[in-house]
């Protein structure tokens, strides 16, 4: 059975490390009103790759996105550091942050699974200020879980353009890109060959059904897996 879903969802990112802004809780969910299917009992369909590009990482060194979207299963979304949406950037967060704790505790993912966190606003989301967001939300964590940032917009819109991530963009007075601001993010699903099988709205954000198409990710890659 093929499952297709286009999602639209939060922001992830700890707010307090941009302009002063004042950290809020997580908004509540939807409800779920299904029951999420058994893994390994479905297909994810394949929607697009993913375009390489060159980002730059928590210490301002070139990274080439391919890097950290091939080789392990990955949740990828896009952030600003100022974000207090409460369905938005603190939803997220605290949403990712518990599934991390069940991925590393689970023996059948294991370490084959990374988030990756891109910032939408490059201006502000200088390299030192996404290394401060990361540090705080991983203390303590051995998890792969990247935040990258860009160079500058121009260098940024082709990554948003290529998977359809809706931002505004400010520009001059001459008509160039000076800044995006983000509010209506996406939560990308990315198999181990950088392809995107699934995008995830709010309404599925929701950790039993993306841990059941993690899970069902990793099983079709290793058939002798079996789900727990």
């Amino acid at each position: 059975m093929l499952r297709s879903a286009t999602f639209a969802a939060a922001c992830l990112v700890v707010a307090t490390l941009a302009h002063g802004a004042a950290d809020v809780a997580p908004g509540a969910a939807p409800r779920t009103e299904y029951t999420p299917l058994k893994p390994g009992t479905y297909q994810l369909q394949a929607i697009q790759p993913v375009k390489d590009a060159v980002l730059l990482d928590e210490r301002g060194k070139p990274v080439q996105l391919r890097a950290v979207t091939t080789g392990k299963i990955t949740l990828l979304t896009f952030f600003y550091t100022y974000c207090v949406d409460p369905l938005g950037c603190p939803f997220a967060r605290e949403t990712l942050s518990k599934m991390r704790d069940r991925i590393v505790a689970d023996p059948l993912l294991g370490k084959s699974v990374r988030f990756v966190g891109i910032s939408c606003d490059p201006t502000t989301d200088t390299p030192n200020v996404v290394a401060q967001y990361g540090g705080a939300l991983n203390r303590g964590s051995s998890f792969d879980w990247r935040f990258l940032t860009a160079a500058n917009v121009p260098a940024l819109l082709p990554v948003l353009d290529d998977l359809g991530q809706d931002v505004s963009v400010d520009v001059d007075d001459k008509g160039r890109p000076t800044r995006t601001l983000h509010h209506m993010l996406k939560v990308f699903l990315i198999d181990e060959s950088g392809t995107v099988r699934e995008i995830y709205t709010l309404a599925y954000l929701q950790p039993e059904v993306m841990l059941n198409d993690i899970r069902t990710l990793a099983m079709e890659a290793n058939p002798r897996l079996t789900a727990r």
